[in-house]
């Protein structure tokens, strides 16, 4: 799927786990729905780090360009490292490891990890890419037409917002773990997620994902998984534009009601 799709699957997930959190009587402060949204939308263009033409490849300049050329190098080298003899050798690392699950995992821990240990100027750092990565995503069409050092200041300053409201006792700090020491280490969740729902929605389009890496199937490490052939399409084809992103739309509105609703 593309940019926008994939950040919108990303804030409706996130709004899903805020209606089955209220559902199961653990509701989130609503400064968690909403850090959690805008993070899990970021997270969902996370693993096109693996392409040089995905929107986060422009989100940060540079610095992302050059990160892109390095995961791009890094996942080709999994890929052929890992491959079974059935399985071709590739030339690039696009929809191989930071399309699966270990990937998911292992940026989730990590960024649960640096929120725990790192204090608030991790945590700003964190809301700052994502929120960025988010603006970049949700709002593409503005993001593209304005400069890149607006959307960082828009970033920024949100970030800054944002941890400040999440710092005050009650609003979520401490939300799901409660123990000593373990505050903002939730953080890392609406990243996961991204990340994973990234990779179901990428399942979706002809060529499918190797979510399951590397857990053989049909002989094969990095097996493509998709739903039936008759039912795949294309990045940006007219299934993904009129039918799926409103539909994230529609969904992430209701979870969105029903996590924030007092009653």
């Amino acid at each position: 799927m593309m940019g926008p799709a994939h950040s919108l699957s990303g804030a409706a997930a996130w709004l899903g786990v805020g209606a089955a959190a209220a559902a199961l009587d653990h509701r989130m402060p609503w400064p968690v729905l909403v850090i959690g949204t805008l993070i899990c939308a970021g997270a969902a263009l996370a693993p096109d780090l693996d392409h040089k033409s995905a929107t986060i490849s422009r989100a940060f300049g540079p610095i992302s360009r050059v990160l892109c050329g390095v995961i791009d190098k890094l996942s080709q080298a999994v890929y052929n490292g890992t491959r079974t003899s059935g399985e071709r050798r590739r030339s690039g690392g696009h929809r191989t490891l930071t399309h699966t699950w270990v990937w998911a995992v292992l940026i989730g821990a990590g960024f649960s990890a640096a929120a725990v240990t790192g204090g608030r100027w991790a945590v700003l750092v964190i809301l700052f890419i994502h929120v960025v990565l988010a603006v970049e995503g949700l709002l593409w069409r503005m993001a593209r037409v304005s400069s890149d050092v607006l959307v960082w200041l828009l970033g920024a300053a949100s970030a800054w917002i944002l941890a400040d409201v999440l710092a005050k006792p009650g609003n979520g700090a401490d939300w799901l773990f409660h123990a000593d020491g373990q505050e903002y280490l939730w953080l890392g969740l609406p990243v996961v997620l991204g990340a994973l729902v990234h990779s179901v929605g990428d399942a979706l389009t002809v060529s499918g994902c190797p979510i399951l890496w590397p857990i053989r199937i049909g002989g094969k490490r990095w097996y493509p998984l998709g739903t039936p052939r008759f039912m795949r399409f294309r990045a940006g084809a007219w299934v993904e534009v009129k039918i799926l992103m409103p539909l994230f739309m529609l969904l992430g509105g209701a979870g969105g009601l029903v996590a924030l609703n007092p009653f």
